[in-house]
């Protein structure tokens, strides 16, 4: 499929990112990751419409303990981006992810998942089992349970519904965090996308989350449901207090999905939606605690 490169240049001197790109092929296209520290690895696993850089501030912590490995999914961040809206799918998502845990030959995995991350990293750890050793959760769903889709989250596919390709990334991120972004910050979280012609996979993303259990996604993600319901791996459940689309009692949920979690989710006060920017040197505290037990 014909995709569009980022110039490496959009990259240049963003603040807080000042880490060295790696990547790897896949179908012909360019896969950008991050790899950081040594250790047992960490994949650390961003949402929409984010990018690694939405964890540059847990890098550095996570990286001593860990070998901290952050891609960027195709059509986001410094990976090549399918040119069409139709050219993004779940199974793509996923497929690019297993084959960079497979070309890495990641084991021992504490794979770190929020937003559309929670769909396929742990789709990707449930289908390798033996791969993973924790899981960490963030104000994610798998779009297949009760109560689903919640009023906040379709306030917001109306919203990409209605501008495609000219999603205001900047605007998006800020409107998701309780902190107030500067000007350097918001230009760094719009870098990878300088123009519509890159914009088809944030244009995408929300289009794939079901919304009933007809869709072909549910039904692979209520596969992952029952994969995780009976898989006691340890877990940890970190959920902010201040989401309007993943609200608390979604995290209660989830805590008690996940044996490995027992009912137990830990409240980040004073985040949103995208609580890795807003208190993720506090995540990353909470991940090492865990790690160490």
């Amino acid at each position: 499929m014909e995709s569009y490169r980022t110039p490496d240049t959009a990259f240049a001197d963003l603040p807080g990112y000042d880490y060295t790109p790696r990547y790897v092929q896949f179908e012909g296209m360019r896969m950008h990751y991050l790899d950081e520290g040594s250790g047992d690895p960490i994949l650390l696993m961003h949402g929409e419409p984010t990018w690694s850089y939405l964890y540059r501030r847990m890098i550095p912590p996570l990286s001593s303990r860990f070998r901290v490995i952050a891609p960027d999914y195709l059509g986001f961040g410094r990976s090549d981006k399918p040119l069409e809206i139709e050219d993004y799918t779940y199974d793509l998502h996923v497929s690019s992810i297993k084959a960079l845990v497979d070309g890495l030959d990641l084991r021992r995995i504490t794979v770190v998942v929020q937003d559309w991350g929670g769909p396929i990293g742990l789709r990707v750890a449930a289908e390798a089992q033996d791969r993973f050793a924790r899981l960490v959760v963030l104000n994610t769903g798998l779009f297949a349970s009760k109560g689903w889709p919640t009023p906040g989250f379709m306030q917001w596919r109306s919203f990409a519904e209605r501008v495609g390709r000219e999603m205001p990334v900047g605007r998006i991120i800020q409107s998701a965090t309780t902190t107030e972004l500067d000007d350097a910050t918001l230009r760094a979280y719009e870098a990878p996308w300088p123009g519509p012609e890159s914009k088809a996979g944030v244009a995408a993303f929300p289009l794939l989350v079901p919304l009933t259990l007809d869709d072909p996604n549910a039904a692979a993600m209520l596969r992952v449901m029952d994969s995780l319901r009976a898989w006691d791996v340890p877990a940890l459940v970190c959920w902010s207090d201040s989401d309007p689309v993943f609200p608390l009692k979604a995290g209660e949920a989830m805590a008690r999905l996940l044996p490995g979690a027992h009912g137990e989710v830990h409240q980040i006060s004073g985040a949103s939606h995208m609580l890795q920017e807003d208190k993720g040197e506090e995540i990353a505290d909470l991940i090492l605690e865990a790690a160490s037990r």
